[in-house]
């Protein structure tokens, strides 16, 4: 039987973010007790609330009509399976729609309504916060304006999955026949299919923005449209990406994440004072942060035990001044140092924390002396920042009421989650660690028309921006269609957006993706 700590950090490493975390102190309480939450009766029946608005992007006034609604799915007997609830924003005064674009965004979790991505990163309104993102006074803040809007060049619909928001199964139905990787994958899919259809949008261009493990469902949304429904996609935008969780997930036996995640706790390190002052910039550090990950830490971690005398001294002293953690310290750990450790470990001296979301946030404990932080404190902004004002949004601007729980994270109810790939000619699953990049790589080839753009934050601990790099370095794509990937890094974290200048940057990005994405040739 695996020891508690490895067991913990199992079940943390399985619980990634985009809206829903959980951490080692909040485990042992439910591992302890959790008392049954009291049972719900689903709303079945579909009923929608739709109003007019108007922001000003980039100077120019935009209108548009927003829409909170649900869309009921069914078997092929017309039996309801699901309410799915999403929020809708369409421009006004297009002359032909269906030949706009349309973006579909959710967040992640496993069990995130979509949150952030709504009133942070695409949505005419968002949470104000300060230019660094950081509150600006105590919650739960107010609604601007979002000035970086993508609703000038695209409609948007943002999707909360079943068990999330106020999706749920139909009476009857199971959590289980939602809650894992394929599951999950159909039900969005056959949401975005009706959706198109009840709207009249199967002629416009298709994009998918996904966030954490919203990326993981961007990848298979890709290859299950494409072969359920015909629907091929202009372009996926993957945020703060995990699609290969081998390059994550800190097992025994799996070294992968450790040289990955290094330039992260670099610059982290860079940020808080922790580096040599010989480092004077964040990009030159994470240059040889990156060159230390895959050349001699790489290497030094292959030889496990064997690696002994000077040249253990030597990676040990490197790692040290990269890291900003001591020659100590990392003896102890054997070279490996897991985040969650890591994020109580780097500033234990000052007697605070930093955040695995963005780990430019600091906290504080009970105490100096535990191995994991209390809480994340980034994670504890983008929550008391973010959810009262999504709910009372949804209520007294949108005009859609319901007794029913918003679940922004469905927490407990929607573990085990399935990573299990069912697809025969897949071999994902038992003993193997879930690799979707396959889905994102096969559609790609199918159409060789699809842009990607991925969406990467230096500081962020949860996804870090060079496993994803890696990731997209070993999909074996066919050299042709590798320029129809873009990677684009922000100085803040998980949620980039939240830091202004970021922010404008990442609506500039997206820009430039879609225009690319809709280029035809002579």
């Amino acid at each position: 039987m695996a020891d508690s700590r490895t067991l913990t950090l199992t079940l943390i490493a399985a619980c990634l973010v985009g809206g829903l975390w959980l951490e080692p102190t909040a485990l042992r309480a439910e591992e302890e007790a959790a008392p049954a939450a009291p049972e719900e009766v689903p709303e079945i029946e579909e009923r929608s609330s739709t109003t007019e608005g108007s922001v000003v992007i980039a100077g120019q006034r935009v209108d548009y009509t927003a829409t909170v609604g649900d869309i009921v799915l069914r078997d092929d007997d017309g039996e309801p399976k699901a309410k799915m609830t999403y929020v809708s924003y369409l421009r006004e005064g297009v002359a032909d729609r269906r030949g706009r674009p349309v973006t579909f965004a959710f967040n992640g979790g496993p069990g995130s309504a979509s949150v952030w991505v709504h009133l942070g990163a695409f949505g005419p309104k968002k949470a104000e916060l300060d230019a660094e993102g950081m509150p600006l006074g105590p919650p739960p803040g107010r609604l601007v304006d979002n000035e970086y809007s993508l609703l000038d060049a695209t409609d948007l619909v943002f999707i909360d999955p079943v068990e999330t928001g106020w999706s749920r199964p139909a009476p009857g139905e199971t959590t289980e026949e939602f809650t894992g990787y394929t599951n999950d994958v159909e039900s969005v899919g056959e949401f975005i299919r009706m959706w198109l259809s009840r709207n009249d949008r199967w002629a416009s261009p298709k994009f998918v923005a996904g966030e954490s493990y919203g990326t993981t469902r961007s990848a298979g949304l890709a290859d299950y449209l494409q072969n359920t429904h015909g629907m091929y996609l202009n372009g996926i935008c993957l945020i703060s990406s995990v699609i290969n969780w081998g390059t994550k997930v800190f097992n025994i036996g799996n070294d992968l994440p450790y040289p990955l995640i290094l330039p992260t706790y670099t610059a982290t390190a860079w940020y808080h004072g922790k580096l040599p002052d010989r480092y004077g910039d964040l990009q030159s550090a994470l240059v040889e942060a990156e060159e230390f990950a895959l050349g001699d830490y790489s290497a030094a971690l292959m030889l496990g035990d064997r690696l002994q005398g000077e040249r253990r001294e030597r990676i040990r002293a490197r790692l040290a001044e990269l890291s900003g953690l001591s020659a100590e310290f990392l003896e102890r750990s054997d070279l490996r140092v897991d985040i969650y450790t890591f994020a109580k470990e780097l500033l234990r001296d000052r007697g605070e924390t930093v955040g695995r979301l963005d780990s430019r946030y600091k906290g504080k404990d009970r105490d100096d002396i535990g191995q994991f932080f209390e809480f994340d404190p980034s994670g504890s902004v983008v929550t008391g920042w973010y959810v009262s004002l999504l709910k009372d949004y949804l209520r007294h601007d949108l005009g859609y009421e319901s007794d029913v729980v918003f679940r922004h994270s469905a927490g407990g109810r929607i573990r085990p989650w399935s990573y299990h790939e069912d697809r025969p000619r897949l071999s994902y699953g038992t003993n193997a660690y879930a690799n979707y990049a396959e889905h994102l790589r096969a559609a790609m080839h199918k159409n060789p028309y699809l842009k990607v753009l991925v969406q990467s934050g230096y500081y962020d601990l949860a996804t870090p921006y060079f496993a994803s790099d890696y990731t997209v370095d070993h999909m074996q794509l066919d050299p042709e269609l590798r320029d129809n990937i873009e990677v684009a890094y922000y100085e803040a974290g998980h949620m980039m957006y939240v830091r202004d200048q970021d922010h404008r940057k990442f609506r500039e990005d997206y820009l430039r993706f879609m225009e690319s994405a809709l280029e035809t040739t002579d």
